[in-house]
């Protein structure tokens, strides 16, 4: 298995780099009020899609006891061990560099209506939103405005200027950064270590 495969990030405190971004999330977790509709933009390698996981993870966990404070999907209910394993039914990712059309969009308009299979929330990860074309988008952003109570739409992006002010209006959008030399030298040495391997 490759380091990036193992390594990737099962937590939110396993997350590097994006200490603004995973506070609020959690914090929203905490509280039971997170959205239907978030929009994770920043460079390639930044996190955005192994944070879409987590959240997707966390709101469907089935162990994560509220009462004492915990936000971490415990990682070892069914649906934590489905979506870690990339099986979930419930989970559901989409290249929009390769579906970009409106057909796609509209094929999951009326897949959406039907509630999940054994999660509490269907998870809808689009990556590269930006590449939908203008009729996706509009027939997307019907969805947004009316969206069914199971369904969270996860949106990314590399190129946020290209997403329209009508998507951005309707989703919570945070911005990821490039994670500083600082922090990947730690990350790299924490890797390094666990594997046993000498590096200058």
């Amino acid at each position: 298995m490759s380091l990036y495969r193992k390594y990737r990030p099962q937590k939110f405190a396993d997350v590097f780099g994006q200490d603004h971004v995973t506070l609020t999330l959690t914090n929203a977790l905490s509280g039971e009020s997170f959205s239907h509709a978030y929009l994770f933009s920043g460079p390639k390698g930044s996190g955005k899609t192994t944070t879409a996981r987590l959240l997707a993870k966390a709101i469907n966990c089935t162990g994560r006891d509220l009462s004492k404070g915990i936000f971490e999907p415990c990682n070892k209910c069914i649906s934590c061990k489905e979506i870690t394993e990339g099986k979930s039914i419930d989970m559901i990712e989409i290249d929009a560099a390769s579906n970009r059309g409106i057909d796609e969009i509209r094929e999951l308009r009326d897949k959406i209506r039907f509630a999940p299979t054994s999660s509490k929330y269907k998870v809808y990860i689009i990556d590269e939103c930006h590449m939908l074309t203008k009729e996706a988008f509009n027939a997307l952003l019907k969805t947004l405005e009316e969206p069914p109570a199971h369904a969270v739409f996860i949106l990314a992006t590399t190129e946020l200027h290209k997403v329209p002010a009508t998507i951005l209006s309707r989703t919570q959008v945070f911005d990821f950064k490039k994670a500083k030399i600082s922090e990947i030298e730690k990350l790299l040495k924490k890797t390094i270590d666990k594997e046993n391997i000498k590096i200058d």
